[in-house]
């Protein structure tokens, strides 16, 4: 059916499928396109309103995330409220449903609805329908989205944010700097490999909206960032219960 698997990346099933079968009526072929650019949305928000951080919370400590430091319900505020362990489970919870979510929107109409299907994703992360709309701030959902999406923007986002926060210890700061890039990078790569379809189409107007949520998200962190007085990140190890488990810190310990 695929002459490659760019092909399939490029077109997906139902792309193809309308490319050779070309419907015999209009409106037909409209209510196809909109039903796949429909699913590329709702369920990607449905899996992305699965927030690992808040199970975590609940299931392991009998807690609410978002009731310590930050009141967000992300990777950074688990890593300094629960420790390590926590931290490794919402990394992969969260990047599981960001690379189902991409996946997903492959098979429809191929980078097109695969790109909408991470922007959703991604907005059911941070305003999950599940949990009164308070989520996490998208970093990682977007990260793991473009594994899938773009690995080579993603390669070169992960060493500017690992230089920035190596250097500074702030993740707010890489988050920021990494969102801010991404569109130009992806912009950059396109044209470097002669794909106008992304450098200038739907992927790099998503890509925008996807930098401009992560900002946005990080609002309080940016006005910390600029007074001086956000926190750092710390890898201590967290102090355990008398049974073994890590138990949650209490107080200020993340960005707020």
């Amino acid at each position: 059916m695929f002459e490659s698997f760019s092909e399939f990346l490029y077109k997906g099933f139902v792309g193809r499928y309308l490319e050779i079968n070309p419907a015999s009526s209009q409106t037909l072929l409209v209510i196809i396109m909109i039903l796949c650019y429909l699913l590329s949305m709702i369920v990607p928000y449905l899996l992305g309103s699965i927030n690992t951080a808040i199970l975590v919370s609940k299931h392991k400590y009998g807690d609410d995330i978002r009731n310590h430091g930050s009141g967000n319900a992300g990777l950074t505020n688990v890593l300094r409220t629960y420790g390590k362990k926590a931290a490794l489970i919402t990394l992969a919870g969260d990047t599981l449903k960001a690379l189902v979510s991409v996946a997903f929107g492959y098979l429809f109409m191929g980078y097109q609805t695969a790109y909408i299907a991470a922007l959703f994703c991604m907005l059911g992360h941070m305003f999950p329908c599940y949990y009164r709309f308070k989520g996490g701030k998208g970093v990682l959902v977007s990260a793991a989205s473009l594994l899938l999406l773009d690995p080579i923007t993603l390669a070169i986002e992960l060493v500017i944010f690992i230089i920035l926060v190596a250097g500074t210890k702030f993740v707010s700061l890489g988050s920021i700097m990494a969102a801010l890039l991404m569109p130009l990078i992806l912009n950059r790569i396109a044209n470097m490999t002669g794909n106008v379809a992304v450098a200038l189409g739907l992927p790099a107007i998503i890509s925008i909206i996807m930098a401009v949520l992560v900002v946005f998200m990080h609002r309080k962190n940016i006005k910390r960032l600029l007074n001086g007085t956000e926190n750092k990140i710390s890898f201590k190890k967290k102090a355990e219960s008398s049974d073994g488990s890590e138990s949650p810190e209490e107080g200020n310990n993340d960005d707020k």
